[in-house]
């Protein structure tokens, strides 16, 4: 594709695609174009703020000539109805997480970008991470030999907020919009664990409310067992202030510890001061990466924007397809079938 490319919106319900467009109207081979949204206030004040078009009407964006692209951040229940439409009109796509509430929506939108033929990129900023990419070059080239055991926390706390849930931001905590707070969240760790590490082969898990009730569930612990034997600790909570130790990888070569990758640990510092962000315990010493840290988690969402659109004026693959964002959801599914009858689940489902 030629640049600029015009890139439009198919609703602003997921507060990531408003801080893509904030990134991106700085960029030069991008042209921000319409916008559409359900909610007019919502829509308008975004769209305004960002030199866009705004439609109530999603025909409107799909119908404009001058849309190539466009990025969905609709409530995960209509991901499947508005990509295929997104689809079928010709338009590139880049699609918030989860790829969908079900693995035959997930199916229906790779059947429809199959059939139009059009780039499909899943809104994944976990691989847009200097951090996580580092981690997946250690792993994977042997430095820390045989893998046993992967914990990766991935936590927010936006359930201790009492506002949270309201205004914009109520559809989050409905299970017809969204599942839950793991099925939204936890799609970013699974989707880590397979880019990482593979499909897994089964999964144990608890999910439940532990210490709020206004969302489905709100903390949740997935154990997952892979090809190679290796087991992975996915930890996921809406009720987490502060931690540390985002990633850890334990091998028999080596140890491979990362600090502040997440919401909580990129806020307030532990009281005797900052960690070092990322390190490798190999050869009975420790070894710091120089691996660039993003300094909060809004510039971490903030990353998606530009690999992708890359990916889209060279013709080269999106950071993560749709096949990835099935693996993700099918790995939460999964989770949650374990945590509902108490069983081992084995994949694929």
């Amino acid at each position: 594709m030629k640049a600029p490319i015009g890139v439009g919106v198919l609703s602003f319900a997921h507060g990531h695609v408003q801080a893509y467009v904030n990134v991106m109207k700085d960029f030069e081979d991008v042209r921000l174009i319409a916008a559409y949204d359900d909610m007019e206030e919502r829509g308008k004040q975004i769209a305004e703020g960002a030199g866009m078009q705004y439609s109530p009407h999603v025909e409107d964006v799909l119908n404009n000539p001058d849309v190539q692209a466009v990025m969905i951040g609709s409530e995960t229940n209509r991901h499947a109805e508005l990509a295929i439409a997104a689809a079928q009109a010709g338009k590139h796509i880049l699609l918030q997480k989860p790829m969908a509430l079900s693995l035959g929506d997930c199916d229906k939108i790779i059947d429809a970008v199959s059939q139009a033929g059009i780039h499909f990129a899943m809104a994944f900023q976990m691989r847009c991470d200097p951090a996580n990419i580092k981690i997946r070059e250690v792993v994977q080239s042997g430095m820390l030999g045989r893998i046993c055991m992967i914990r990766r926390r991935h936590c927010i706390g936006v359930l201790l907020d009492p506002n949270f849930g309201t205004g914009w931001s109520a559809w989050h905590i409905k299970a017809e919009n969204n599942r839950g707070m793991f099925a939204d969240d936890a799609a970013h760790p699974a989707d880590w664990f397979h880019w990482i590490f593979g499909k897994p082969v089964s999964v144990m898990a608890e999910i439940d409310n532990v210490i709020t009730t206004h969302a489905p569930d709100d903390n949740g612990v997935a154990l997952y067992r892979f090809g190679n034997g290796e087991m992975g600790v996915l930890l996921n909570s809406s009720t987490v202030m502060i931690a540390e130790n985002t990633t850890e990888v334990y091998g028999e070569k080596g140890v491979l510890v990362q600090n502040y990758g997440d919401g909580p640990s990129s806020g307030p510092r532990m009281p005797d001061g900052p960690a070092v962000k990322m390190c490798l315990y190999d050869k009975a010493q420790w070894e710091s990466f120089d691996a660039p840290i993003p300094p909060n988690h809004g510039e971490r969402i903030k990353a998606v924007p530009r690999p992708w659109v890359d990916s889209l004026i060279n013709e080269t693959p999106p950071p993560a397809s749709a096949e990835d964002g099935r693996v993700a959801l099918e790995m939460v599914l999964g989770a949650y079938q374990s945590a509902e009858t108490g069983q081992r689940v084995t994949f694929p489902l």
